[in-house]
């Protein structure tokens, strides 16, 4: 990936200017990172050791832990580098590859999310072609698929990024290395780089964020006609709940930053998203979605 630029380094903002406040920060961070670790690389050891859970509701459970494990580790170490540390930087590679590793694990993700939607929605209103229609060559093909997408989604961003002309400010108006925060450094014309992100990305999170919606929509509204237990009823409502809560803290900041048109106000606030979909999400996951299961925490005692 060539580049026609001078800047060799770039300046990252602080995640607060307080100083009180960052090594309390850097201790937030730290424990979020650690339990992010923990949780997610014993969820994905018990996915792939134990036979009970070679499903593909597991199948994407693992898939999604090894990306919220790669998706916080593209950010949070460099966020809690920062907080520490007064020179604030980040060399022209380093963040061009966080940029990458940030939409490539960021769009997995998103798209992951909906097909993990469709499973139930499959799992929920069709059972009785569930294990047809979700038979393992399937699910592995989705995600591989998803996987590849994602990566090549990133890759357009790195390149077409990387060749850009960095002649002026190398202070980037962000805690991360992201697109948007870098086309406004950028010298010359950025409208094909700006239309990608619009575009391109738009569409993956937008795209992604509906079909999920769509398939939890259907989900609830064939429990509430077809379930005539109200125990039932309430008790898968609430996995719902807690499964939207989810898809509502990645995928609301996510298209929220991806389609509004960058200014300096919003760039605080996609700051704040960044933080959102890439340190709290992935932290939340597990929780929500795996260790409140009977199944997994049964694995988990057997693997301890």
């Amino acid at each position: 990936m060539l580049n026609r630029t001078s800047v060799t380094e770039f300046l990252l903002l602080p995640v607060t200017d307080i100083q009180v406040l960052q090594p309390v920060l850097f201790v937030v961070f730290l424990a979020i990172y650690i339990v992010n670790l923990a949780a997610n690389g014993a969820i994905l050891r018990v996915v792939i050791s134990d036979p009970r859970l070679h499903s593909p509701m597991y199948f994407f459970l693992g898939n999604l832990s090894c990306l919220d494990i790669c998706f916080s580790t593209a950010s949070l170490p460099k966020m809690m580098e920062n907080i520490l540390s007064t020179h604030k930087a980040i060399s022209f590679s380093g963040c061009i590859s966080q940029l990458h590793f940030f939409h490539f694990m960021g769009s997995t993700e998103s798209m992951l999310l909906a097909l993990m939607g469709f499973d139930r929605f499959v799992a929920i209103c069709k059972p009785l072609h569930y294990t047809l229609i979700m038979n393992p060559k399937v699910c592995i093909q989705m995600a591989v698929t998803v996987w590849i997408i994602g990566f090549f989604h990133a890759l357009l961003h790195s390149v077409m990024t990387s060749r850009l002309n960095f002649c002026g400010s190398n202070h980037i108006h962000h805690i991360l290395c992201d697109v948007k925060p870098l086309l406004e450094l950028a010298c010359g014309n950025t409208e094909l780089n700006q239309w990608l992100v619009n575009t391109v990305t738009g569409t993956i999170a937008t795209g992604s964020c509906f079909l999920t919606f769509l398939s939890y929509f259907y989900i609830i509204i064939y429990l509430f006609f077809n379930t005539h237990s109200c125990s039932m009823l309430h008790k898968a409502l609430s996995t719902c709940a807690s499964h939207f809560l989810v898809v509502v803290t990645f995928f609301v900041p996510g298209v929220f930053v991806y389609i509004h048109p960058a200014s300096s106000s919003s760039m605080d606030q996609d700051q704040i998203s960044a933080i959102m979909y890439s340190v709290v999400t992935p932290v939340l996951n597990p929780l929500i979605y795996t260790l409140r299961n009977k199944e997994v925490k049964g694995a988990l005692r057997r693997a301890m």
